[in-house]
């Protein structure tokens, strides 16, 4: 008896009315959101316009679905075109079979496309998105939990997945390797390894997609092996695994001749995103400075109208220093009859007279009052 196993769903469909909802199909569009989502965030940190990924992603993905579909058929071809097979079923994709390397291959000619109609060079758009679409794959693989397929051997292990039996599809009731998990989150951790690594070395001109590459293949290699679904074999060995190798090969030759003859990452990934930046700093240069223009004129104001009304309020000091420069009542003592009581008055009498002028003199407070005519 098996105390713990991973369960199936008893379906990978619900039925909203008319409407299907598949498992499968939902995971794979989580997963091209996820893609575009985190690829998106990388472009713009390397320099690119926010929208560039999912306008190329528009190409990349329909392109992708039908090469990965097309893998699936030419190299799993009895279903469709054997004995008893029914060819309008390769049309089916929500029942299942994407090949990665088909989708991958042909989803880069829709993104060489998209790429192409904005200037922008395609391996750069590639290494942006490396990672979204290693979590895509991670997202995609549980559409197999759905449709219960592509299971591994045979196992009693806690996290074995318990798989039903089917007669018409000839699947066997038991629990099996999860392998779909085990490519989830080998996958998970290639895409860590990717952010981490481009963060670290700086990597450029493809080479974290071919990082990714790298990494996946060596995952799906041993995983592979485990599966016991029908594939083709090439001297005793599954034709993916065979695969996996020769991409993983190609993956590392060019990570060593792309390092060696363009190092470092590019200056420029979007040229329309340089030009908009180009733009709008020459458009802050041109703009006046408002700000110094509003400070200038109020202070041209100011000092004109304090060199205009010296005595509008200012300490005494001031006051007085200007009614001296202006030549007004500073320039007589206060002792002078007339200047302190106008014509016709007494004069004032000595004792007052003195400290008057003294006051004068001193440019205190007491001499402005004395300038302006005020009596003490």
């Amino acid at each position: 008896m098996d105390l713990a196993y991973i369960p199936s769903p008893s379906t990978g469909v619900i039925h909203l009315g008319p409407i299907p909802l598949r498992g499968y199909a939902f995971c794979i569009i989580i997963g091209v959101f996820v893609a575009v989502w985190l690829g998106s965030r990388r472009w713009v940190a390397r320099g690119g316009l926010p929208g560039t990924v999912a306008d190329i992603a528009v190409w990349a993905v329909p392109f992708g679905l039908v090469g990965g579909r097309l893998y699936h058929v030419i190299t799993t071809y009895e279903p469709y075109f054997g004995k008893n097979g029914d060819w309008v079923d390769a049309f089916k994709i929500w029942e299942g079979g994407l090949g990665i390397w088909g989708a991958i291959a042909l989803g880069a000619v829709g993104a060489w496309i998209g790429a192409r109609r904005r200037g922008i060079p395609l391996p750069a758009y590639a290494d942006a998105v490396a990672p979204g679409i290693a979590l895509a794959q991670a997202i995609g693989r549980w559409g197999n939990w759905f449709n219960q397929e592509l299971y591994g051997r045979a196992t009693d292990l806690p996290w074995a997945l318990k798989i039903d039996g089917d007669p018409a599809s000839g699947r066997v009731a038991g629990t099996y390797h999860p392998t779909f998990l085990y490519e989830s989150l080998w996958c998970i951790g290639v895409a860590l390894l990717v952010i981490w690594a481009d963060r670290r070395f700086q990597l450029g001109h493809g080479r974290a997609f071919a990082l990714y590459v790298a990494g996946y293949t060596v995952g799906r290699g041993w995983i592979e092996y485990m599966r016991i679904d029908e594939a083709h074999h090439i001297l005793g060995v599954r034709l993916n695994v065979w695969t996996s190798v020769l991409v993983f090969l190609a993956a590392i030759a060019y990570m060593i001749i792309s390092s060696n003859r363009r190092p470092g990452r590019e200056a420029v990934v979007e040229p329309a995103a340089e030009a908009a930046r180009a733009e709008a700093e020459k458009k802050k240069g041109e703009e006046p400075d408002s700000a110094s223009d509003a400070d200038a004129t109020a202070s041209g104001a100011v000092d004109g109208e304090a060199e205009s009304t010296p005595g509008d309020g200012g300490d005494g000091d001031d006051d007085g220093a200007a009614a001296a420069g202006s030549g007004d009542s500073t320039a007589t003592p206060p002792a002078d009859a007339s200047a302190r009581t106008g014509a016709g008055d007494a004069p004032a009498p000595a004792d007052e007279a003195a400290p008057a002028s003294g006051e004068a003199g001193s440019g205190s407070a007491s001499s402005s009052e004395a300038g302006t005519g005020k009596k003490r």
